[in-house]
Protein backbone atom coordinates (compact mmCIF):
# COMPACT_ATOMS: atom_id res chain seq x y z
CA UNK A 1 0.00 0.00 0.00
CA UNK A 2 2.81 2.38 0.93
CA UNK A 3 4.55 1.52 -2.33
CA UNK A 4 1.50 2.50 -4.38
CA UNK A 5 1.29 5.88 -2.63
CA UNK A 6 4.96 6.52 -3.35
CA UNK A 7 4.43 5.68 -7.02
CA UNK A 8 1.43 8.04 -7.30
CA UNK A 9 3.31 10.91 -5.65
CA UNK A 10 6.24 10.38 -7.97
CA UNK A 11 3.93 10.48 -10.99
CA UNK A 12 2.27 13.70 -9.86
CA UNK A 13 5.65 15.30 -9.34
CA UNK A 14 6.70 14.27 -12.83
CA UNK A 15 3.55 15.77 -14.38
CA UNK A 16 4.05 19.04 -12.50
CA UNK A 17 7.65 19.25 -13.60
CA UNK A 18 6.62 18.55 -17.20
CA UNK A 19 3.96 21.24 -17.02
CA UNK A 20 6.39 23.82 -15.72
CA UNK A 21 8.88 22.87 -18.38
CA UNK A 22 6.29 23.11 -21.15
CA UNK A 23 5.19 26.55 -19.95
CA UNK A 24 8.77 27.77 -19.86
CA UNK A 25 9.47 26.40 -23.32
CA UNK A 26 6.20 27.19 -25.14
CA UNK A 27 4.92 30.26 -23.34
CA UNK A 28 7.23 33.13 -22.64
CA UNK A 29 5.50 36.10 -20.96
CA UNK A 30 2.40 36.92 -23.05
CA UNK A 31 2.98 40.64 -22.84
CA UNK A 32 6.40 40.25 -24.47
CA UNK A 33 4.91 38.50 -27.50
CA UNK A 34 2.12 41.01 -28.28
CA UNK A 35 3.00 43.52 -31.05
CA UNK A 36 2.84 47.12 -29.96
CA UNK A 37 3.13 50.61 -31.39
CA UNK A 38 3.69 54.02 -29.87
CA UNK A 39 1.25 56.92 -30.02
CA UNK A 40 2.49 59.39 -32.64
CA UNK A 41 1.98 63.13 -32.96
CA UNK A 42 1.70 64.86 -36.32
CA UNK A 43 -0.56 65.88 -39.20
CA UNK A 44 -3.28 63.49 -40.34
CA UNK A 45 -5.19 63.85 -43.61
CA UNK A 46 -8.70 62.52 -42.97
CA UNK A 47 -10.01 60.52 -45.92
CA UNK A 48 -13.14 58.43 -46.22
CA UNK A 49 -13.31 55.69 -48.85
CA UNK A 50 -16.48 54.01 -50.01
CA UNK A 51 -18.07 52.34 -53.02
CA UNK A 52 -20.80 54.06 -55.01
CA UNK A 53 -22.76 53.90 -58.23
CA UNK A 54 -22.99 56.34 -61.11
CA UNK A 55 -26.53 57.32 -61.94
CA UNK A 56 -28.26 59.88 -64.10
CA UNK A 57 -29.00 63.13 -62.35
CA UNK A 58 -32.40 63.29 -64.06
CA UNK A 59 -34.76 60.47 -64.97
CA UNK A 60 -38.51 60.10 -65.36
CA UNK A 61 -40.96 57.23 -65.49
CA UNK A 62 -43.37 56.81 -68.40
CA UNK A 63 -46.65 55.58 -66.95
CA UNK A 64 -49.71 54.22 -68.75
CA UNK A 65 -52.37 56.98 -68.70
CA UNK A 66 -55.29 56.67 -66.26
CA UNK A 67 -58.06 56.01 -68.79
CA UNK A 68 -59.42 52.92 -67.05
CA UNK A 69 -59.13 49.23 -67.87
CA UNK A 70 -56.38 47.58 -69.85
CA UNK A 71 -54.46 49.28 -72.62
CA UNK A 72 -52.77 47.56 -75.53
CA UNK A 73 -49.35 48.71 -76.64
CA UNK A 74 -49.05 49.22 -80.39
CA UNK A 75 -45.54 50.67 -80.34
CA UNK A 76 -42.72 51.02 -77.83
CA UNK A 77 -39.14 52.13 -78.26
CA UNK A 78 -36.29 49.72 -77.57
CA UNK A 79 -34.05 49.94 -74.53
CA UNK A 80 -31.05 52.08 -75.34
CA UNK A 81 -32.78 54.14 -78.04
CA UNK A 82 -31.81 57.79 -78.06
CA UNK A 83 -34.82 60.13 -77.97
CA UNK A 84 -35.32 63.86 -78.03
CA UNK A 85 -37.84 65.95 -76.13
CA UNK A 86 -41.30 65.42 -77.65
CA UNK A 87 -40.47 62.14 -79.42
CA UNK A 88 -42.98 59.32 -79.11
CA UNK A 89 -41.76 56.54 -76.81
CA UNK A 90 -44.90 54.46 -76.11
CA UNK A 91 -48.16 54.37 -78.07
CA UNK A 92 -51.36 52.60 -77.03
CA UNK A 93 -54.30 51.44 -79.14
CA UNK A 94 -56.74 54.41 -79.36
CA UNK A 95 -59.75 52.44 -80.76
CA UNK A 96 -61.75 52.48 -77.52
CA UNK A 97 -61.12 56.16 -76.91
CA UNK A 98 -61.88 56.97 -80.55
CA UNK A 99 -65.27 55.26 -80.15
CA UNK A 100 -65.84 57.24 -76.93
CA UNK A 101 -64.95 60.44 -78.81
CA UNK A 102 -67.38 59.61 -81.59
CA UNK A 103 -70.15 58.83 -79.11
CA UNK A 104 -69.46 62.04 -77.19
CA UNK A 105 -69.50 64.01 -80.45
CA UNK A 106 -72.89 62.50 -81.35
CA UNK A 107 -74.24 63.41 -77.91
CA UNK A 108 -72.92 66.94 -78.36
CA UNK A 109 -74.61 67.35 -81.74
CA UNK A 110 -77.85 65.94 -80.37
CA UNK A 111 -77.76 68.32 -77.42
CA UNK A 112 -77.13 71.25 -79.75
CA UNK A 113 -80.12 70.27 -81.91
CA UNK A 114 -82.32 69.87 -78.86
CA UNK A 115 -81.32 73.36 -77.74
CA UNK A 116 -82.23 74.76 -81.19
CA UNK A 117 -85.57 72.93 -81.07
CA UNK A 118 -86.27 74.11 -77.54
CA UNK A 119 -85.43 77.70 -78.48
CA UNK A 120 -87.81 77.50 -81.46
CA UNK A 121 -90.62 76.07 -79.33
CA UNK A 122 -90.01 78.74 -76.72
CA UNK A 123 -90.22 81.42 -79.41
CA UNK A 124 -93.54 79.99 -80.66
CA UNK A 125 -94.85 79.79 -77.11
CA UNK A 126 -93.84 83.39 -76.49
CA UNK A 127 -95.62 84.52 -79.66
CA UNK A 128 -98.76 82.58 -78.74
CA UNK A 129 -98.70 83.98 -75.23
CA UNK A 130 -98.26 87.49 -76.58
CA UNK A 131 -101.28 87.11 -78.89
CA UNK A 132 -103.36 85.61 -76.09
CA UNK A 133 -102.44 88.49 -73.73
CA UNK A 134 -103.36 91.08 -76.39
CA UNK A 135 -106.68 89.35 -76.98
CA UNK A 136 -107.39 89.20 -73.23
CA UNK A 137 -106.58 92.87 -72.82
CA UNK A 138 -108.89 93.65 -75.72
CA UNK A 139 -111.69 91.73 -74.02
CA UNK A 140 -111.05 93.59 -70.78
CA UNK A 141 -111.13 96.93 -72.57
CA UNK A 142 -114.37 96.04 -74.38
CA UNK A 143 -115.98 94.97 -71.10
CA UNK A 144 -114.90 98.23 -69.49
CA UNK A 145 -116.54 100.22 -72.29
CA UNK A 146 -119.73 98.21 -71.98
CA UNK A 147 -119.82 98.73 -68.21
CA UNK A 148 -119.25 102.47 -68.55
CA UNK A 149 -122.84 102.93 -69.86
CA UNK A 150 -124.55 100.99 -67.07
CA UNK A 151 -126.33 104.13 -65.83
CA UNK A 152 -128.40 104.15 -68.94
CA UNK A 153 -129.25 100.41 -68.73
CA UNK A 154 -131.46 98.35 -66.60
CA UNK A 155 -130.17 96.84 -63.45
CA UNK A 156 -130.02 93.39 -65.03
CA UNK A 157 -128.01 94.60 -68.01
CA UNK A 158 -125.69 96.58 -65.78
CA UNK A 159 -125.14 93.58 -63.57
CA UNK A 160 -124.35 91.48 -66.62
CA UNK A 161 -121.76 93.95 -67.88
CA UNK A 162 -120.01 94.02 -64.50
CA UNK A 163 -119.86 90.22 -64.46
CA UNK A 164 -118.39 90.19 -67.95
CA UNK A 165 -115.78 92.77 -66.93
CA UNK A 166 -114.82 90.79 -63.85
CA UNK A 167 -114.47 87.62 -65.90
CA UNK A 168 -112.31 89.34 -68.52
CA UNK A 169 -110.01 90.80 -65.86
CA UNK A 170 -109.73 87.42 -64.17
CA UNK A 171 -108.83 85.72 -67.47
CA UNK A 172 -106.19 88.40 -68.18
CA UNK A 173 -104.60 87.92 -64.75
CA UNK A 174 -104.58 84.13 -65.18
CA UNK A 175 -103.11 84.43 -68.65
CA UNK A 176 -100.34 86.75 -67.47
CA UNK A 177 -99.56 84.25 -64.69
CA UNK A 178 -99.47 81.43 -67.25
CA UNK A 179 -97.12 83.49 -69.43
CA UNK A 180 -94.70 83.93 -66.53
CA UNK A 181 -94.91 80.20 -65.80
CA UNK A 182 -94.21 79.38 -69.45
CA UNK A 183 -91.14 81.61 -69.40
CA UNK A 184 -89.74 79.98 -66.26
CA UNK A 185 -90.44 76.51 -67.64
CA UNK A 186 -88.74 77.32 -70.93
CA UNK A 187 -85.72 78.75 -69.16
CA UNK A 188 -85.45 75.69 -66.91
CA UNK A 189 -85.72 73.35 -69.90
CA UNK A 190 -83.08 75.40 -71.73
CA UNK A 191 -80.75 75.18 -68.70
CA UNK A 192 -81.15 71.40 -68.60
CA UNK A 193 -80.33 71.13 -72.28
CA UNK A 194 -77.33 73.41 -71.90
CA UNK A 195 -76.02 71.27 -69.03
CA UNK A 196 -76.47 68.24 -71.24
CA UNK A 197 -74.48 70.01 -73.95
CA UNK A 198 -71.77 70.97 -71.44
CA UNK A 199 -71.55 67.36 -70.31
CA UNK A 200 -71.19 66.21 -73.91
CA UNK A 201 -68.51 68.88 -74.51
CA UNK A 202 -66.63 67.69 -71.42
CA UNK A 203 -66.86 64.08 -72.67
CA UNK A 204 -65.43 65.19 -76.01
CA UNK A 205 -62.56 67.00 -74.28
CA UNK A 206 -61.82 64.01 -72.05
CA UNK A 207 -61.85 61.62 -75.00
CA UNK A 208 -59.52 63.88 -77.00
CA UNK A 209 -57.20 64.29 -74.02
CA UNK A 210 -57.16 60.52 -73.49
CA UNK A 211 -56.30 59.97 -77.13
CA UNK A 212 -53.46 62.48 -76.82
CA UNK A 213 -52.27 60.79 -73.61
CA UNK A 214 -52.18 57.41 -75.32
CA UNK A 215 -49.01 58.66 -76.99
CA UNK A 216 -46.37 59.06 -74.27
CA UNK A 217 -43.59 61.40 -75.32
CA UNK A 218 -40.14 62.00 -73.91
CA UNK A 219 -40.07 65.08 -71.65
CA UNK A 220 -36.37 65.69 -72.37
CA UNK A 221 -33.45 64.31 -74.35
CA UNK A 222 -32.11 61.00 -73.11
CA UNK A 223 -32.05 57.22 -73.44
CA UNK A 224 -34.97 54.80 -73.13
CA UNK A 225 -35.00 51.94 -70.62
CA UNK A 226 -38.01 49.66 -71.11
CA UNK A 227 -39.35 48.02 -67.94
CA UNK A 228 -40.04 44.32 -67.48
CA UNK A 229 -43.63 43.18 -67.99
CA UNK A 230 -44.72 41.20 -64.91
CA UNK A 231 -47.95 40.18 -66.64
CA UNK A 232 -46.29 38.73 -69.73
CA UNK A 233 -47.09 35.14 -68.71
CA UNK A 234 -50.63 35.83 -67.56
CA UNK A 235 -50.06 34.11 -64.23
CA UNK A 236 -47.86 34.01 -61.14
CA UNK A 237 -44.13 34.66 -61.42
CA UNK A 238 -41.65 32.37 -59.70
CA UNK A 239 -38.17 33.21 -58.51
CA UNK A 240 -35.60 32.91 -61.28
CA UNK A 241 -38.04 33.21 -64.17
CA UNK A 242 -36.81 35.48 -66.98
CA UNK A 243 -39.30 38.33 -67.41
CA UNK A 244 -39.40 39.98 -70.86
CA UNK A 245 -39.66 43.69 -71.41
CA UNK A 246 -42.83 45.40 -72.59
CA UNK A 247 -43.26 45.10 -76.35
CA UNK A 248 -45.86 45.80 -79.01
CA UNK A 249 -49.01 43.75 -78.46
CA UNK A 250 -48.68 43.55 -74.66
CA UNK A 251 -51.45 44.77 -72.39
CA UNK A 252 -50.90 47.05 -69.42
CA UNK A 253 -53.14 48.46 -66.75
CA UNK A 254 -53.52 52.18 -66.22
CA UNK A 255 -50.78 53.41 -63.91
CA UNK A 256 -48.25 50.74 -64.92
CA UNK A 257 -44.69 51.97 -65.50
CA UNK A 258 -43.75 51.05 -69.07
CA UNK A 259 -40.34 52.66 -69.49
CA UNK A 260 -37.90 55.24 -68.16
CA UNK A 261 -36.21 58.10 -69.93
CA UNK A 262 -32.74 58.80 -68.51
CA UNK A 263 -30.87 62.03 -69.12
CA UNK A 264 -27.18 61.12 -69.28
CA UNK A 265 -25.98 64.64 -70.01
CA UNK A 266 -25.35 65.02 -66.28
CA UNK A 267 -24.28 62.13 -64.07
CA UNK A 268 -24.08 61.98 -60.29
CA UNK A 269 -22.69 59.40 -57.89
CA UNK A 270 -24.62 57.91 -54.99
CA UNK A 271 -22.95 56.04 -52.14
CA UNK A 272 -23.26 55.18 -48.46
CA UNK A 273 -20.88 55.88 -45.62
CA UNK A 274 -20.70 54.22 -42.23
CA UNK A 275 -22.10 55.96 -39.19
CA UNK A 276 -18.62 56.42 -37.74
CA UNK A 277 -17.44 58.35 -40.83
CA UNK A 278 -20.36 60.80 -40.89
CA UNK A 279 -18.50 63.50 -38.95
CA UNK A 280 -15.74 63.51 -41.60
CA UNK A 281 -18.03 64.05 -44.61
CA UNK A 282 -19.71 67.39 -45.31
CA UNK A 283 -21.13 69.11 -48.41
CA UNK A 284 -18.52 70.76 -50.59
CA UNK A 285 -15.62 68.43 -49.77
CA UNK A 286 -13.58 67.35 -52.82
CA UNK A 287 -13.62 63.71 -53.87
CA UNK A 288 -11.99 61.42 -56.41
CA UNK A 289 -14.14 58.86 -58.22
CA UNK A 290 -12.40 55.88 -59.83
CA UNK A 291 -14.74 54.13 -62.27
CA UNK A 292 -14.44 50.35 -62.17
CA UNK A 293 -15.60 49.86 -65.77
CA UNK A 294 -12.89 52.12 -67.19
CA UNK A 295 -9.58 51.43 -65.42
CA UNK A 296 -7.35 54.45 -65.14
CA UNK A 297 -10.25 56.90 -65.29
CA UNK A 298 -10.54 59.19 -62.30
CA UNK A 299 -13.34 61.73 -62.05
CA UNK A 300 -13.07 64.77 -59.82
CA UNK A 301 -16.08 65.94 -57.94
CA UNK A 302 -17.43 67.10 -54.62
CA UNK A 303 -19.98 66.13 -52.01
CA UNK A 304 -23.37 67.61 -52.89
CA UNK A 305 -25.49 66.40 -49.99
CA UNK A 306 -25.43 64.03 -47.04
CA UNK A 307 -28.63 62.57 -45.61
CA UNK A 308 -29.51 63.75 -42.14
CA UNK A 309 -30.83 60.37 -40.98
CA UNK A 310 -28.92 57.09 -40.90
CA UNK A 311 -30.62 53.89 -42.02
CA UNK A 312 -29.92 50.19 -41.77
CA UNK A 313 -30.72 47.69 -44.50
CA UNK A 314 -33.73 45.71 -43.36
CA UNK A 315 -32.61 42.42 -44.93
CA UNK A 316 -28.87 43.06 -44.68
CA UNK A 317 -26.58 41.46 -42.17
CA UNK A 318 -24.72 44.68 -41.39
CA UNK A 319 -25.68 46.09 -38.01
CA UNK A 320 -23.96 49.44 -38.66
CA UNK A 321 -26.21 52.23 -39.83
CA UNK A 322 -25.24 54.16 -42.96
CA UNK A 323 -25.80 57.62 -44.39
CA UNK A 324 -26.65 58.30 -48.05
CA UNK A 325 -24.27 60.63 -49.89
CA UNK A 326 -24.62 62.22 -53.35
CA UNK A 327 -21.62 63.51 -55.31
CA UNK A 328 -21.32 65.85 -58.28
CA UNK A 329 -18.69 64.96 -60.91
CA UNK A 330 -17.14 67.35 -63.37
CA UNK A 331 -14.89 65.73 -66.00
CA UNK A 332 -17.35 63.21 -67.44
CA UNK A 333 -16.30 61.10 -70.43
CA UNK A 334 -18.45 59.80 -73.26
CA UNK A 335 -17.31 56.27 -72.38
CA UNK A 336 -18.86 56.45 -68.93
CA UNK A 337 -22.56 55.65 -68.56
CA UNK A 338 -24.85 55.41 -65.55
CA UNK A 339 -25.18 52.09 -63.78
CA UNK A 340 -21.49 51.31 -63.21
CA UNK A 341 -19.78 51.19 -59.82
CA UNK A 342 -16.95 53.40 -58.67
CA UNK A 343 -14.49 53.70 -55.81
CA UNK A 344 -14.79 57.05 -54.05
CA UNK A 345 -12.19 58.79 -51.93
CA UNK A 346 -13.46 61.80 -49.98
CA UNK A 347 -10.80 64.28 -48.85
CA UNK A 348 -11.52 65.70 -45.42
CA UNK A 349 -9.78 68.17 -43.20
CA UNK A 350 -6.11 67.96 -42.19
CA UNK A 351 -5.72 67.62 -38.43
CA UNK A 352 -2.57 69.35 -37.19
CA UNK A 353 -0.72 68.27 -34.06
CA UNK A 354 -2.91 65.17 -33.76
CA UNK A 355 -2.25 62.07 -31.68
CA UNK A 356 -2.79 58.94 -33.71
CA UNK A 357 -2.29 55.17 -33.71
CA UNK A 358 -3.01 52.45 -36.26
CA UNK A 359 -6.72 51.84 -36.52
CA UNK A 360 -6.42 48.22 -35.31
CA UNK A 361 -5.00 49.44 -31.98
CA UNK A 362 -8.43 50.76 -30.90
CA UNK A 363 -10.91 48.21 -29.57
CA UNK A 364 -14.57 48.41 -28.67
CA UNK A 365 -15.76 47.16 -25.30
CA UNK A 366 -19.25 47.74 -23.84
CA UNK A 367 -19.80 50.63 -26.24
CA UNK A 368 -16.50 52.34 -25.31
CA UNK A 369 -13.32 52.85 -27.29
CA UNK A 370 -10.27 51.54 -25.44
CA UNK A 371 -6.57 50.95 -26.02
CA UNK A 372 -4.27 48.59 -24.10
CA UNK A 373 -1.31 50.51 -22.68
CA UNK A 374 1.83 48.57 -21.70
CA UNK A 375 2.63 48.60 -18.02
CA UNK A 376 4.99 46.75 -15.70
CA UNK A 377 2.31 44.11 -15.05
CA UNK A 378 1.38 43.65 -18.74
CA UNK A 379 -1.29 45.79 -20.36
CA UNK A 380 -3.86 48.13 -18.82
CA UNK A 381 -7.12 49.03 -20.59
CA UNK A 382 -7.61 52.78 -21.01
CA UNK A 383 -10.69 54.49 -22.39
CA UNK A 384 -10.00 57.01 -25.16
CA UNK A 385 -12.03 59.28 -27.39
CA UNK A 386 -11.70 58.72 -31.13
CA UNK A 387 -11.71 62.12 -32.79
CA UNK A 388 -11.46 60.88 -36.39
CA UNK A 389 -10.71 57.74 -38.36
CA UNK A 390 -9.04 57.08 -41.68
CA UNK A 391 -8.56 53.77 -43.48
CA UNK A 392 -5.37 53.10 -41.48
CA UNK A 393 -5.25 55.54 -38.57
CA UNK A 394 -7.35 56.58 -35.61
CA UNK A 395 -6.93 60.08 -34.13
CA UNK A 396 -7.26 59.92 -30.33
CA UNK A 397 -7.78 62.15 -27.35
CA UNK A 398 -7.18 61.46 -23.63
CA UNK A 399 -3.78 59.85 -24.25
CA UNK A 400 -0.14 60.96 -24.21
CA UNK A 401 2.30 60.83 -27.12
CA UNK A 402 4.91 58.05 -26.97
CA UNK A 403 2.69 55.68 -24.98
CA UNK A 404 3.11 52.08 -26.09
CA UNK A 405 -0.20 50.41 -26.99
CA UNK A 406 -1.05 46.89 -28.14
CA UNK A 407 -2.00 46.09 -31.71
CA UNK A 408 -3.93 42.96 -30.68
CA UNK A 409 -6.26 42.31 -27.78
CA UNK A 410 -4.11 40.98 -24.87
CA UNK A 411 -7.08 39.17 -23.38
CA UNK A 412 -7.62 37.17 -26.56
CA UNK A 413 -3.90 36.42 -26.84
CA UNK A 414 -3.76 35.22 -23.22
CA UNK A 415 -6.79 32.97 -23.72
CA UNK A 416 -5.20 31.50 -26.85
CA UNK A 417 -1.95 30.71 -24.99
CA UNK A 418 -3.87 29.08 -22.15
CA UNK A 419 -5.66 26.74 -24.56
CA UNK A 420 -2.34 25.54 -25.97
CA UNK A 421 -0.83 24.93 -22.52
CA UNK A 422 -2.59 21.66 -21.64
CA UNK A 423 -1.67 19.74 -24.86
CA UNK A 424 1.91 20.97 -24.56
CA UNK A 425 2.10 19.74 -20.96
CA UNK A 426 0.74 16.35 -21.92
CA UNK A 427 3.34 15.96 -24.67
CA UNK A 428 6.10 16.98 -22.24
CA UNK A 429 4.86 14.38 -19.66
CA UNK A 430 5.15 11.60 -22.21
Amino acid sequence: MRGRVIVLLAGAAAVAAATVGAWDVLSAPVAARIPTVRVQRGSVQVKVNTTGELRAARATQLIAPPVGGQLQIVRVAQSGDRVHAGDSVVEFDPAEQAFALEQAGFDLDQAAQEIVKADALAAVQDAEDEVAVLHARFEVRRAELAASGNEFLTAVEARKNLMLLDEAQHQLAQLEKDVRSHGETNRAAADVLREKRNKAQLSVQVARRNIDNLIIRAPFDGFVLVRENPGAFGGPIFFGMPIPEFRAGDSAFSGSTIADVVDTSKVEVSAKIAEGDRANVNPGQPSDVIVDATPGTTLHGSVRAVSSVAARQFFGGDVVKQFDVVFDVANMSARIHPGVTAQISISGATLEDALYVPRQAVFESAGRSIVYVRSSAGFDARQVRVKARTDTLAVLENIEPGVEVALVDPRAASASRTKTLAPAAQRAAR
